[in-house]
């Protein structure tokens, strides 16, 4: 397998030339429906967004990273919390609500050398602040962003496009 140097210059355009939502039309109605899901009101939507930038950030995606960064910051979230979501264990930004989902994000997309993902003490903790409908919901944001990772990591549009038109 061939590695690029960490000192090369990046491109800034797609890998994949087509757009993927061009070539699969059908996809509008399944992204239609996961943001409908996510944004059922159960969940707060900066919540939401703190979940998608950690994930975007596990799964090594600057497309994910930049895009709910940018997402967060017209929903008006600080610089501070933003910049500290890959630190939130530490950080003093996050309720412990938000605490709570990040720490489910990262066990569900980040192996585990004690067994189980997502354990039972976790589970307990997360379910002391989300009622069952809250808790499903950020399960679904956490598979949002596992839906859309391959297209981010296998077609990589361009980072700071818009969400709508990344491949132009």
């Amino acid at each position: 397998m061939e590695t690029r140097s960490i000192t090369a210059e990046i491109p800034m355009v797609p890998r994949m030339s087509e757009d993927p939502a061009e070539l699969v039309p059908e996809l509008a109605e399944v992204s239609a429906a996961l943001f409908k899901v996510t944004g059922n009101g159960s969940v707060p939507r900066s919540t939401i967004g703190l979940v998608h930038l950690r994930a975007g950030q596990i799964v090594g995606s600057t497309y994910l990273t930049v895009l709910h960064t940018g997402f967060l910051r017209k929903g008006g979230q600080s610089e501070e919390r933003i910049t500290s979501v890959a630190s939130w264990q530490d950080s003093p930004y996050f309720t412990a609500a938000e605490r709570a989902a990040l720490a489910l994000v990262e066990a569900v997309l980040q192996p585990s050398a004690r067994g189980e993902r997502v354990s039972d003490e976790l589970y307990a903790r997360a379910a002391e602040h989300y009622e069952p409908k809250a808790l499903a919901t950020l399960m679904f944001a956490i598979g949002q962003v596992g839906f859309f990772s391959p297209v981010a990591l296998i077609a990589k549009p361009v980072p700071g496009r818009s969400f709508s038109d990344p491949w132009k």
